[in-house]
């Protein structure tokens, strides 16, 4: 039944004009509404609700990630708007901030003001 429904995305924040700022200016999103529970996004065509909560427990993995063609040069807009990457021990050398996985397809984390962790993924061809 749910596989030709179309799917949302969820995450949450404590502070949602700082979320509204980060999703809508520096991460490019259009932003549909500022509703009471909720502040709400166009994703390339898929709902993002980034909800209004009181308390934010932290989540430990990836909670929102994007496909993209070309992670270096996604990461140097996003960089250049202010975001910054996550560098794990896990990741090795590469100093920017990218995981190679053992299929090669490339992956790199990033947060959002409340700590959620955010992820861009361009996936070897």
């Amino acid at each position: 039944m749910l596989a030709t429904a179309k799917l949302m995305a969820f995450a949450a924040t404590r502070d949602a004009a700082r979320a509204k700022t980060f999703y809508a200016e520096m991460l490019g999103l259009r932003l549909v509404a500022d509703e009471p529970y909720a502040v709400v996004f166009d994703a390339n065509g898929t709902m993002l609700r980034v909800q209004k909560v009181k308390d934010l427990p932290r989540a430990e993995f990836t909670v929102l990630g994007w496909e993209v063609p070309d992670i270096r040069a996604a990461m140097a807009t996003l960089t250049g708007r202010g975001v910054h990457f996550e560098k794990y021990e896990f990741l090795g050398p590469d100093t920017d901030g990218v995981w190679t996985a053992p299929d090669g397809t490339l992956v790199a984390w990033f947060k959002d003001p409340d700590g959620n962790t955010l992820s861009l993924t361009e996936f070897k061809r």
